[in-house]
């Protein structure tokens, strides 16, 4: 049970527990705070004008683009996050 909660996931991306607290935690911080500038934007449509959408591809780039050299690859036999 203590591995499926704290290894097993930061070990399929390519990470130790540590190092994924720490990425995990920025991706939360941006998220936030592009959906706090969002918000702003939304009743002051002139503010924050680009910043959601910047946000967005930082994620992006972060979590799809450079993690795909390093994640582990699941076994054949294991179900994958997306099946």
């Amino acid at each position: 049970m203590f591995d499926r909660l704290f290894i097993d996931h930061p070990a399929d991306v390519g990470e130790t527990y540590f190092a994924h607290l720490r990425t995990a935690s920025w991706f939360a911080g941006t998220m936030l705070l592009a959906g706090l500038a969002c918000f702003v934007h939304a009743l002051v449509p002139g503010l924050f004008v680009k910043t959601g959408s910047t946000a967005i591809g930082r994620l992006h780039d972060r979590m799809v683009v450079n993690r795909r050299s390093t994640a582990r690859t699941p076994e054949p036999s294991q179900p994958t996050a997306d099946a």
